[in-house]
């Protein structure tokens, strides 16, 4: 195994274990494939909350992302890689002042509000600064379209308003002089991996689409259909087909914009994009056996990789996994003592639940092997308890025309410490003084 011509093992002994790399290739191709194929007019915003690596969005948006985020390091992040202000949208519930601000500071295409109370703080905002912000409502569906490994709509959520409420809210075009309602979101799903729901619910998001503007009388300068293109990462699951996608997709974009020429069409997209880019990668620090089982027993685990817990399952799944060599023995995979069989491995954390990989068929295996967790760009670091044990976060590498690059120091002592602040035992009340025991 080897990336862009460099074996694993080089990679591991240069930045350490565990490790993060991810595939420039494979995320421009990615991306490349989508837009080659989905209707002209639809603009893909990366989401940064899957991947919020500065190095690896400036690849994307170098190969024509535009960007979508959802906190003010987000924005900043996109900012310090040279998004234009007129190429991102910031969304998502409970937007502190300081991000609002920021966000109008910043002059950025769009705010996606949650509430109407969002829309009166951002009115009250812009008319400090003296200016109009756009705004997109995110409309909470009244329906659930069933395909989605995780429904974001239709149900009570603390995601945008309500269907009901929007279409009873009657005129909107005065209601705020400095905050410019002008188009709607809507999120249904995400995980996706038919791309028959896709359509669905992209024809539902636009019909919805219609009916606010209608209702409210706003301008639809943009619509946001969401996205929630899905990645395979279980046995009997099968990646989405771009080219499927936009056979559902494209003929309904077609007959919105021959009806709204001027609006703003956007996709988002977080998981597909970045979810088979990446490896995590953990070397094997010793194996037992208990009660019949075999262990490997590796440097890294779910504290890094939460996902590999399983993902919206009850039931244990495992992600692809690879041997990627030895760390001490070279760049070919040199099995160990025994025979093949089914390896249970774990991570350095004090729970039973910090296990990567539940009983998957692999090679013997011995101190110093490297495994792979395979399809892990995405929800890896930004969705895992880093700081369990305070191991912290790991080093993350970009592969870029057969060269690494550091895109993340690793976490070090210092790092974790160095925030804290002791107390001194003299500064500290004795309640024994007071009768406490």
């Amino acid at each position: 195994m080897t990336i862009q011509g460099i074996a694993y093992p080089e990679l591991a002994r240069r930045f350490g274990t565990p490790l993060y790399v991810y595939d420039a290739d494979v995320l421009t191709g990615t991306l490349a494939e989508l837009r080659g194929v989905l209707h002209p007019a639809l603009e893909v915003f990366f989401s940064l909350k899957s991947n919020p690596n500065i190095s690896v969005f400036s690849t994307l948006q170098a190969a024509g992302a535009r960007a979508e985020v959802s906190s003010l390091v987000e924005l900043r992040t996109v900012l310090r890689a040279g998004a234009r202000p007129e190429n991102i949208l910031f969304l998502g519930p409970g937007k502190s002042d300081d991000e609002l601000r920021a966000c109008l500071d910043a002059e950025i295409y769009a705010v996606v509000a949650e509430s109407f109370d969002e829309i009166d703080r951002i009115d009250r905002f812009a008319a400090e600064r003296g200016t109009r912000q756009r705004v997109l409502l995110r409309v909470n569906p009244s329906v659930a379209i069933s395909g989605s490994r995780l429904t974001m709509g239709g149900k009570p959520r603390q995601f945008g308003i309500d269907e009901d409420q929007v279409l009873a809210a009657g005129d909107l075009t005065g209601r705020w002089r400095h905050a410019d309602v002008a188009g709607v979101q809507v999120y249904l799903g995400t995980r996706i991996l038919d791309a028959e729901v896709v359509g669905k619910n992209t024809r539902y998001i636009l019909d919805l689409a219609r009916r606010v503007a209608a209702a409210t009388g706003i301008r639809l300068d943009a619509v946001d259909i969401g996205g929630g293109l899905g990645v395979a990462y279980f046995d009997g699951e099968q990646d989405l087909v771009a080219e499927a996608v936009a056979k559902e997709v494209n003929p309904l974009l077609d007959e919105f914009l021959a009806e709204h020429p001027g609006t703003r069409m956007i996709m988002e997209s977080g998981r597909y994009l970045t979810g088979p880019a990446g490896i995590y990668v953990v070397a094997v620090r010793y194996t037992k056996e208990s009660m019949g089982e075999s262990f490997a027993v590796a440097d890294g685990g779910t504290h890094h990789h939460m996902a590999a817990v399983g993902i919206a399952s009850f039931v244990k799944r495992n992600f692809p996994v690879e041997v990627l060599g030895n760390l001490t023995e070279g760049t070919e995979v040199t099995a160990g003592a025994g025979q093949p069989g089914r390896w249970t491995v774990t991570g350095p954390l004090c729970t039973p639940n910090d296990t990567l990989l539940k009983r998957v068929p692999l090679p013997p295996l011995k101190p110093g092997d490297l495994l792979g967790v395979m399809r892990s760009g995405a929800y890896g670091p930004s969705a895992s308890p880093g700081l369990f044990l305070s191991h912290g976060f790991p080093a993350e590498v970009l592969v870029r025309d057969g060269e690494a690059h550091l895109v993340r120091s690793r976490d070090e002592l210092e790092d974790l410490i160095g925030k804290q602040h002791l107390i001194e035992p003299a500064d500290l009340v004795d309640t024994t003084r007071n009768g406490a025991s």
